[in-house]
């Protein structure tokens, strides 16, 4: 059985303010959706409101790029907290620039968030999201601190594992789990948009790391349930989980339960797929009626269980990595 797909990720902005291995290139020639293409605030919460909510949608995630980068996140937030069919409202950051807007996101409805760290130590910190001037390691630091002490829980920290470059501190970001109610998720490097990036293995398998780290504390299945795709986990007698994302590995399209908005308004029925994608910001600006809207996004949630990246091995998948991580929304 096919599950039901209730969750909708929202990338409300595709620039960012790292750059990230995995996400972007490292040259300057991205292609940028310019400000006009972007969807408004008010376009984002018609189409929530008025097209996915009819289908049963019931839990969002708003994602960049860096949403924080957004002068309205705080207002989008505060839209769809308020819609009374949201189960679930969740946001994805970097935490650069959450310090300073923790407060308001929580005040607004936002409950969940989730946090990309993909190092604890500055230097490989910096390295990873290609900053060359001053260290930008603690202020996203003291943001992750501020959500904790707002009250956002739970409270997930990303890590996307990187053979050579963060892999060795598996143990040390596992640990983080022990004293706190924090939830770390490793996940397979996706090879998006510059898939020979990290080489011939330019991922770790998730057992790998499950292996290092029951050699060191013991391992468990936790008994959590959720709309995500990781299998969880937790160090006996740990206050937070650990979560494995590896969609590499372990291919989990059969339980994928979600479709993206780009930001310039693309919806896209599965993260390295675009088969079927429709445009509904072109369509909504050109007046075409709700209904319509409505009718086209069915159509393509039926067609979404044959329109997967599992279907890579076949050839026939349509694949297309034109754009990055950072301008899809992953």
């Amino acid at each position: 059985m096919n599950p039901v797909v209730d969750y909708l990720r929202i990338s409300t902005i595709d620039r960012c303010n790292f750059r990230c291995l995995y996400c972007m290139p490292e040259d300057d020639d991205l292609d940028y959706a310019l400000t006009p293409e972007v969807l408004t605030r008010n376009e984002i919460i018609t189409l929530v409101r008025d097209v996915f909510t009819p289908l049963g949608f019931t839990r969002f995630r708003l994602t960049g790029g860096e949403p924080l980068l957004r002068p309205d996140i705080v207002d989008i937030v505060a839209d769809i907290a308020a819609l009374p069919t949201t189960r679930d409202l969740a946001i994805t950051t970097n935490a650069f620039l959450l310090a300073q807007k923790a407060e308001d996101l929580y005040a607004a409805g936002l409950r969940r968030i989730n946090i990309s760290l993909d190092s604890l130590d500055p230097t490989t910190f910096d390295r990873i999201i290609h900053n060359r001037g001053r260290s930008r390691w603690q202020q996203t630091w003291d943001g992750i601190l501020a959500a904790h002490r707002v009250g956002f829980d739970p409270l997930k920290l990303n890590v996307v594992v990187i053979p050579g470059i963060n892999d060795s501190e598996i143990l040390d970001l596992a640990e983080l789990t022990i004293a706190r109610n924090w939830h770390v998720r490793f996940i397979e490097f996706m090879p998006i948009g510059n898939a020979n990036l990290f080489g011939d293995r330019g991922w770790i398998p998730s057992e790998e790391l499950r292996d290092q780290i029951r050699a060191q504390w013991g391992l468990q299945d936790a008994s959590v349930t959720g709309a995500g795709p990781a299998d969880v986990f937790q160090i006996p007698g740990a206050k937070g989980t650990l979560g494995f994302i590896s969609q590499m590995s372990e291919c989990f399209c059969d339980r994928c339960n979600r479709v993206r908005l780009s930001a310039d308004g693309w919806l896209r029925p599965c993260l390295l797929n675009e088969t079927g994608q429709i445009d509904l910001k072109t369509r909504l600006r050109n007046g075409d009626p709700i209904h319509e809207l409505r009718h086209a996004v069915g159509e393509l949630l039926a067609l979404k269980p044959e329109i997967n990246f599992k279907q890579r091995e076949s050839g026939t998948s349509g694949l297309a990595y034109g754009r990055t991580m950072s301008q899809i929304g992953g």
